[in-house]
């Protein structure tokens, strides 16, 4: 029952969100949460709810507004899904322990597009880049 509730709270959240504008850093913090839940999870079933609420949350993420490189945003997005997707995949054929390598990929993966949307550093903004 309550693994139905959470699918039910992450369906209607995910198209009420689609329709509206999506503030990417809560839902990043947001998708953060569900992975630390992913990698943390004790029990198959705890590790599936996070995994699909993560690869549901960076769905979500695709429909916001990139302002810089929006092509390779969505690009490390769709990688990030992929990651999830093989995680679920090898946890529930192979054990949460088979999941590791996938999640340490989506790990990767944020660091290197998270580079795209840094600020630019003081000197930056004072010669020019």
């Amino acid at each position: 029952m309550k693994f139905l509730v959470i699918i039910f709270t992450i369906l209607f959240s995910s198209s009420s969100f689609a329709q509206q504008n999506v503030d990417l850093e809560v839902n990043m913090k947001n998708t953060g949460l569900a992975y630390k839940k992913a990698v943390q999870a004790k029990e198959l079933d705890e590790f599936n709810i996070a995994i699909e609420e993560f690869i549901n949350l960076v769905e979500v993420s695709k429909t916001a507004k990139f302002y810089q490189e929006p092509e390779q945003s969505i690009q490390g997005l769709n990688k990030v899904i992929t990651q999830a997707k093989l995680a679920k995949k090898a946890a529930n054929d192979q054990g949460l322990n088979a999941a590791k390598e996938s999640l340490k990929n989506i790990d990767n993966l944020r660091k290197k597009y998270h580079e795209l949307h840094e600020p630019p550093g003081f000197f930056e903004l004072l010669f020019g880049s």
